[in-house]
Parts: structure tokens; sequence; C-alpha cells
């Protein structure tokens, strides 16, 4: 019995020691093969202005990413580069060096000069790449590589007869360089296991920071990798900790957000200006950062339970917002703390202008819109697109009796190769129809008064409130959280060896009260977050094999 108990005791000293060590009790999994991502333009924005200050303005845009699985970080795997996406990639590189360079910039961001005007000092060019260089490759450059931009600013000064303006083009040239656009995963051979592979202490410090605060490692992170740090379960959570205390975690926060919820959309946004003219370009950049700015502080400042983001009354309002909220702040408010009174339908984030707005036609509302953007981004489920021969004629006519959209809907759902996915969607879009195609609240619609009753996968709802306390309640919400999350945080799709993983996360989310911070905790700890594996080698085709 003793012995027993001695065993027992052990044991549980053995599993704190672990923990308190860093050691994740998370299921191991194989990984995936290195692989390499396109910086997304908001991580590109971010690196920037981290790299050099808020103050260097990025003027263009590059090129889209393709969004896969529901996140464009996933799609940033397979992005090429076009020859008319690296002239963008090239401008812009011209614009910020010119930016560095400049004599309101130069003496903070350069911090040397040449003891003589314009004369080429290679000592201060070669402090300056290897400072800047190493955040900006996100690893110290090689011999090679730091040459060659010396070299590259000794010639461009000597033709521009201009010091500066020869290391403005040598550091344009680091700026469309694939080491800086994209994120590489490079290895080395893990002395712990023969034979295997695993991310070197820079390609870890990159995924953690890309994940945790959507763009480049800092100094203090980059000293980890380098001291070996990263290499171990402790090293690595001493820096969690650290990062996920500092204020650069909401820029994480807002970048896993924006793509989950689908923000970029706003971009290609459009509104009939006659039916609503209270929407306008400042009301859908307000609208996507109010999200946002609920979000971070339900999740982060307050570390509140995730679900509430859906029964939460409270927000932040702009004047531009204002407006469309027909509610009051004052004109010279830029951003205020602002709750919606208890008899309001505002209730979460899915009645918020971002949402109803965003899931509209150009003109009109959209339950069907609203309600398949509920079941996607918010509980992972895919609904089918419609097919090709859906006749929509007596759906749009204006001189249709039916008044409102409910009536209209009935229509499809009376059409078997219609009513499958309507049956999913518009039961819950309906709940949002007192929220015109701008996020206008409304009660009537051609002064027929709007039935917002419907259910949740059999949880009945009776307005805006009841489907936010519905949605909160649904054991699909946090899951899809898990799930989503974790595939961003990795950069691909979950393979078959990882479903226990997750579900593993899913129930420590569930146990640790559904926290947001906790939640990336437990993802970066896990050692199936920096796990790898070599490529498969096709063996190659005899002759024969390969005859048709």
């Amino acid at each position: 019995m003793r012995a027993s108990l001695r065993s027992l005791l052990c044991a549980a000293i053995a599993v704190i020691t672990l923990t308190a060590c860093g050691q994740s009790d998370a299921p191991k999994t194989a990984g995936a093969p290195p692989d390499m991502r396109r910086l997304t333009e908001e991580q590109y924005r971010n690196t920037i202005a981290d790299v050099f200050g808020t103050s260097i303005k990025i003027g263009g845009r590059i090129d889209s990413l393709v969004r896969t699985n529901g996140l464009l970080e996933l799609g940033a795997r397979s992005a090429a580069i076009t020859p008319s996406g690296l002239e963008k990639f090239d401008q812009l590189a011209r614009s910020i060096a010119d930016q560095v360079v400049d004599p309101a910039h130069r003496d903070i961001l350069i911090g040397c000069a040449p003891p003589i005007a314009d004369a080429f000092d290679e000592y201060c060019v070669r402090q300056f790449f290897t400072r800047v260089g190493r955040m900006l490759y996100r690893r110290p450059l090689t011999k090679d590589e730091l040459t060659a931009r010396i070299n590259a600013a000794s010639l461009a000064s000597k033709n521009l007869a201009d010091f500066h303006q020869g290391v403005a083009l040598s550091l344009a040239a680091m700026l469309v360089s694939p080491n800086f656009l994209f994120v590489i995963d490079t290895t080395e051979d893990d002395p712990d296991h023969a034979g295997q592979l695993r991310l070197d202490g820079y390609a870890k410090a990159a995924r953690l920071s890309y994940f945790l605060w959507n763009s480049t490692p800092d100094d203090t992170l980059l000293t980890a990798a380098e001291k070996g740090d990263l290499a171990t379960a402790s090293g690595r959570k001493r820096e969690i900790e650290r990062m996920i205390a500092s204020p650069r975690l909401e820029g994480g926060v807002r970048g896993f957000f924006a793509d989950a919820l689908a923000l970029d959309a706003f971009e290609t946004l459009e509104k009939d200006s006659i039916l609503f003219p209270a929407f306008n370009l400042a009301v859908a950049q307000d609208a996507r950062e109010q999200t946002l700015r609920t979000i971070s502080a339900e999740l982060i400042a307050r570390e509140g339970d995730y679900r509430d983001l859906f029964t939460t009354r409270r927000s932040y309002m702009s004047a531009a917002l204002a407006r469309v909220y027909r509610v009051y702040v004052p004109k010279t408010a830029n951003w205020v703390p602002y709750e919606f009174a208890k008899n309001d339908p505002r209730v979460g984030i899915q009645s918020q202008i971002s949402f109803t707005a965003l899931h509209s036609h150009p003109g009109r509302s959209s339950p069907t819109l609203r309600g398949k953007a509920l079941r996607e981004l918010l509980l992972c489920q895919k609904v089918p697109d419609p097919p090709g021969d859906v006749d929509f004629t007596k759906f749009n006519d204006p001189k249709s009796e039916i008044k409102t959209a409910r009536e209209k809907l009935a229509l499809h759902t009376s059409q078997a190769a219609c009513a499958g996915c309507h049956k999913l969607t518009d039961p819950l879009g309906l709940g949002l129809e007192q929220f015109d195609g701008a996020g206008q609240h409304r009660t009537t619609e051609n002064d027929v008064a709007i039935d917002v009753t419907g259910d949740l996968d059999g949880v009945k709802f009776k307005d805006p409130a009841t489907l936010g306390a519905a949605i909160r309640a649904n054991p699909a919400v946090p899951t899809c959280l898990v799930s989503r999350l974790y595939t961003y945080a990795v950069g691909r799709p979950a393979a078959t060896d990882e479903q226990g993983l997750i579900a593993y996360l899913q129930k420590r989310f569930s146990d640790e009260g559904y926290k947001y911070p906790a939640l990336l905790r437990a993802i970066a700890s896990a050692d199936a977050f920096y796990a790898v594996k070599p490529r498969e080698q096709t063996p190659p085709q005899t002759a024969q094999e390969s005859r048709p």
C-alpha cells in the first residue's frame, strides 16, 4: 500500500515538475514537411511597422491571397508571386526604403552617417544591415548576404553620388527577397531523435511570433533562438508567457479574427447609396474596427469567456458608426466605449454592422447569406453553394405581393433542390432580419412586421438576443474556434494524426473556462506546434513502369 502511494506521489511530482518546466502533456504528432508561407498583407504591414516604426507609410496594396479552408493564412502556403505582383512589392520596397533614409528618419533608423557627406562608409552600412537584416529575415544574415548588401550599397552610392540613396536601393532589394516575403521553415537534424528533423530556433521564433503577434519576432525572441532556448520546453515556456503578457498580443488576436471572420471582404463591399445614404467608406472601415476592438477587449483585456462574444452588449462606437446605429456620440469622438441598452436588439458581434452589412446584398438584407456565414464562420459547418439553375424570378419580382424575406424564402424551401441548404441557413439568418442591408435596425419590411423567430439545431429563439444565447450555448462554437485556430497556427489543414491533439485542446479550452489566452498558450506549448517531418521521396520509375 505504501509503495503504491509512493508511486502515485512520485508520478504526481513528475507531472508537476514537467509542467513547471514547460513540458506540455498534449498528444504528440508527426507534423508536416517543412514549408514556406507568404506574408499576408497585414503581416507585411505589421512587420514594417515593428522594424522601422509606425511613421513609415505603406501607400500601396499587394496581391490578395486565396482563401483556403476558410482562412487566408492557409492560402499563403500556395501563394506565388506573379510578375505584376513582384512589381507591386518593388514599388512598396522603394517607397519604404526612401522613407527610412529621408532626413526625418535616417538619424534614428540608420543610426550612423559617413564622416564626409555622401562618401561611402562601410562600417556604418555594415552596422545597419547587420541589425536590420536580422529583423527582416528573422535570422542573422549570412556572411555572403551581408557582403552582397554592402557591395550593392557601395556601388549605388558611387553611381548616385549619394550615400543614403545607395543604402535605400540596397535595402529595397532586401524587401523584395523571398527571405523577407516568405516565412520559411528552416530545419536542422534533431539531436535527440536520430534521422529526424526539427525546426531550428529561428523558424520556431517566426512560427511563434506570427501566431501570437501576427508580426516578426522581436530582438528578445531572436536572442532566445540564437542561444538555443527555444530548443527546450522550459525556454519556450518563458518566451510564450512573455509574449502573451505583451501588448503586441492584441495584434495577433486581431489578425486571427480578421481572417477567421473574413473581414477582408470589406475591401470590396458595396452598398446602394440611394437606399443606404448613411453607409460610406468610413462606416465600412469603422465597422471592421469596432468588431476587432470588441473582441480584443472581451478576450484579452477582460480575459472573458469566448462564448460571451455572442451575448455581450459592450462595444465601441465612432462618430461614423453612430449614424448607422442611430445612437449619439460626440462628433469629435474617435472611439469611445459603448454599451447597448437592455431593450436594444444589438446583442453579440453577430448583430454588429461588420456582420449584418457584410453578409447582405448591396440593396437588401439576406437571411440566407447571414445564416450561411453563421454556420461556416462560427460553427465550421460547410453549406453547399446553390445549384446554377435556381430560378430567382419570383424572389426578385418587384411587383410580387409577397412582402417579407421570410415569405419569399418559403419559395426556395418548397423546391427540392434548394430546401436542404435553406433549412440550414434561413432559420438562423431570419433571426437577424430586423437589420437591413446596411445593418440599420428596423421593425417592419414593406409595412409588415418582421418575424425574427427561428431555431439553431433545435434550439428555438424569438429575437436577436435569444439567437445570441443559442449561439453561445451551441457546443460547435468553441470546438470550431479550437480547430480553426490550430490550423491558422500551423498554417495548414490538420493532419489525420492530429485529431487527438485537437480533441485534447478542445477539452482543455472547456476546462479552462473558454479563455482565449489559455488556448493560445496550450497550442504554442504543444510539441505538435513545432513538429516537422522529412518530405516523402517518390521512388524513381523504371523504364517499364513508366511505359503507358
